[in-house]
């Protein structure tokens, strides 16, 4: 008997490879993706400028950073955005200003589409060969009442679609049916029963790198990933021969694979400035 019902992943039209450059832009759940991502060693730069919301943010952060991926991962979360009355600038962060300042608007699909179809256009400006993923967030928001956030939902499936049938290359990604559709138990979210809880984030990560990894990348992860536990361990005695044994194996393993693995230095030292090591 099956107890859920499994969602469909299609193939995406690209693999990734070991230490791949990957931008990833949006609400907070690209957020999460950024870091596994960042954990596996690719060099992603997540949310340069702060989490981003709605499709225009997005194609703010686009236009701001000078990173040219192969990939680029943009997670939809609304289509409400804050206009500044005193300018008519749609505002990635109101900053804490006064809410009399700004006027909350709802972008529609052809906004939503005119937004991404020029990040894209960017994107293919710095690489012909970028790859983009869309991606819409599973969180809801409450504020606007769950009708109103399902409607704000629909909005952006409708415009990921519409990106789809339009772009050679724009691919999409089903988390926010697979934590609605095929988790949908309230066992899989945060004490707040918004947000998904991280076995859910990592469920979904795992599902993402089911169809988007290389088999070359999956070798790396698997020579990578104990390496990454013994850096992670804070030992109880550093001075005793046993664990200075093992962090000197360990060095031989990174050196190896920076031998192996030709932009596994600069994806390491990313990785090392995350953790603080």
């Amino acid at each position: 008997m099956e107890w859920s019902t499994r969602v469909e992943t299609p193939p995406l039209d690209f693999l990734l490879e070991p230490q791949e450059e990957i931008l990833c832009v949006g609400s907070c759940f690209a957020d999460h993706m950024g870091r596994r991502f960042l954990d596996e060693l690719f060099r992603v730069e997540v949310n340069p400028f702060g989490v981003m919301y709605n499709p225009v943010s997005i194609l703010h952060t686009v236009e701001r950073s000078m990173m040219a991926p192969r990939v680029a991962l943009f997670t939809l979360g609304t289509n409400h955005v804050y206009r500044l009355k005193a300018t008519g600038e749609i505002v990635d962060n109101c900053e804490k200003r006064p809410q009399r300042l700004f006027d909350e608007e709802e972008l529609t699909v052809d906004e939503c589409v005119e937004a991404l179809s020029q990040a894209v256009t960017l994107l293919r400006a710095r690489r012909a060969d970028v790859k983009v993923v869309l991606t819409v967030s599973p969180i809801r928001y409450a504020k606007y009442g769950f009708h109103g956030s399902q409607l704000s939902k629909a909005v952006l499936l409708l415009s990921a679609q519409r990106m789809v049938e339009q772009w050679e290359g724009v691919s999409y990604f089903p988390a926010y049916e697979i934590v609605n559709d095929e988790l949908r138990d309230y066992r899989f979210y945060q004490p707040d029963m918004l947000h998904p809880s991280w076995q859910t984030v990592d469920y979904i990560y795992s599902r993402l790198t089911e169809i988007a990894l290389s088999d070359h990348a999956r070798e790396f992860i698997r020579e990578w990933t104990p390496v990454r536990s013994v850096l992670r361990h804070r030992p109880f005695r550093p001075e005793s021969e046993a664990y200075k044994t093992l962090m000197d194996k360990t060095m031989l393993n990174i050196t190896a694979l920076s031998e192996k693995y030709p932009n596994f230095a600069e994806a390491f030292q990313r990785w090392k400035d995350a953790e603080k090591i």
